[in-house]
């Protein structure tokens, strides 16, 4: 394949997008719980307002899913046409959900719900639509690492920038910077490489069914793996902010960690896309996790005060995500060329696939949040039983789940090939 047909010859072009999605994540899965504490909602009622929400807004992404495939059989520029709005949509949905008016507790609670639901269904059209179109661009299972390691390292520059801006600047000028962003990614979208819609004369394929990846030995196998390695990690991501503000009484100091984390994890990425080249894409996730878990567990051991330690594990641990991140994805894309589904139903799978994310992060919201009320835990208390119960949701319960997803991969390892995959004629940039 000739450098110009190479979609990683201008990754950095399809990566972009992922910049200003990632910006708008953080804040909208790490900051909200916590923002809306702080402004008086009870933890119950919040749990479950972000379950409702981000269980809606997860039953909607296999629908979103197989509405894309049907844009993507327009054609790229279709897709386009459709990205630019639903940015729009983003920007203010955000903006309504991180300046909210003057409510009572209840109203409030109401007003985040609404917000979270209009803010996430434009945030999974652009996800799933930006995934589908890097695995429509083709390659085996190493060329799709490095294309989705080009979305994912601007991911995590959009999300340490995220984990450090409004603190240092406040959120009015963070909106400010998302919608320039948002705009940026959206231009560099138009200028990057463009997968293959169809030959002339070709029919049209079929429309994907919506139950159709479960009937995929290879899918259940990858995304039985896939949700409980995503539900050890939304569950510190829904509780960190608590952690560190009364396990370790050091609030003023998790942007920095957040940072640390992230930073990090975009270091490590070309450390994985190179061990990736030695043992494998499975093989290479696998260790991501034991890695995870060998360094996780040790918040269990913290108190307050011990900062240094904690950003040693952020470091670490952060290392890890890096595999969390670039290599999933890149088993998907391969699942769906071994499978003769490329081109035609990556929306469908990509839909399954966000379904799943997001249910991670709701069951992490809305069952950590009053489980850990009703074990006496309330935001700012000093009581140690209710820090014991905070310590063992944020550090052991995750291990455990993180340790099952590592045992599950190994188990299909041997059953399930993912076998290079031809590379589909590529269009080349406009």
């Amino acid at each position: 394949m000739s450098a110009a047909a190479d979609p990683t010859a201008h990754g950095w072009r399809y990566g972009l997008p992922g910049l200003p999605l990632a910006f708008a994540a953080l804040p909208l899965y790490v900051h909200v719980p916590h923002h809306y504490a702080t402004l008086g909602v009870p933890l119950a009622a919040l749990g479950g307002v972000l379950l409702v929400a981000r269980v809606a807004d997860a039953l909607t992404d296999p629908l979103i899913g197989r509405g894309l495939d049907r844009v993507f059989r327009r054609g790229a520029a279709a897709v386009l046409r459709l990205a630019w709005p639903t940015a729009l949509l983003l920007w203010c949905g955000m903006a309504a959900l991180l300046r909210p008016p003057a409510l009572a507790s209840g109203a409030l609670a109401w007003w985040a719900l609404a917000c979270v639901v209009a803010t996430t269904l434009a945030y999974s059209v652009l996800t799933i639509a930006h995934q589908s179109w890097g695995a429509r661009l083709g390659g085996d299972a190493a060329q799709q690492a490095r294309i989705v390691a080009w979305r994912e390292g601007c991911t995590l520059v959009g999300v340490v920038t995220a984990s450090v801006l409004p603190t240092l600047a406040g959120w009015d000028l963070t909106l400010a910077v998302l919608a320039g962003l948002l705009l940026a990614g959206w231009l560099a979208w138009t200028r990057a490489p463009r997968p293959a819609t169809g030959r002339p004369g070709a029919p049209a394929a079929p429309m994907a069914e919506l139950g159709l990846p479960w009937r995929r030995p290879a899918f259940r196998w990858l995304m039985g793996v896939f949700v409980l390695s995503g539900l050890a990690s939304a569950i510190p991501a829904t509780l960190v902010l608590f952690y560190v503000g009364d396990r370790l009484q050091a609030a003023h100091a998790a942007p920095w960690l957040l940072a640390a984390y992230f930073v990090a994890a975009a270091a490590a990425m070309p450390l994985w896309l190179a061990w990736v080249r030695r043992v494998g894409v499975a093989r290479a996730w696998l260790t991501g996790m034991l890695l995870s878990i060998g360094v996780f567990g040790w918040t269990a051991t913290l108190d307050a005060g011990d900062v240094a330690a904690f950003a040693w594990v952020c470091v670490l641990s952060g290392a890890a995500l890096g595999a969390d991140l670039a290599l999933p994805a890149a088993l998907l894309a391969n699942v769906v060329a071994d499978v003769g589904d490329r081109g035609q139903r990556e929306g469908a799978y990509f839909g399954w696939w966000n379904l799943a994310a997001k249910g991670n992060l709701a069951l992490a919201a809305g069952v950590a949040l009053p489980v850990l009320e009703l074990l006496g835990y309330t935001p700012g208390t000093r009581d140690p039983a209710g820090l014991q119960a905070l310590t063992w949701a944020y550090a052991v319960l995750p291990c455990g789940v993180k340790a099952l997803a590592a045992w599950w991969l190994w188990q299909g390892l041997g059953r399930h090939h993912h076998r290079p995959a031809p590379v589909p004629p590529m269009a080349p940039p406009v």
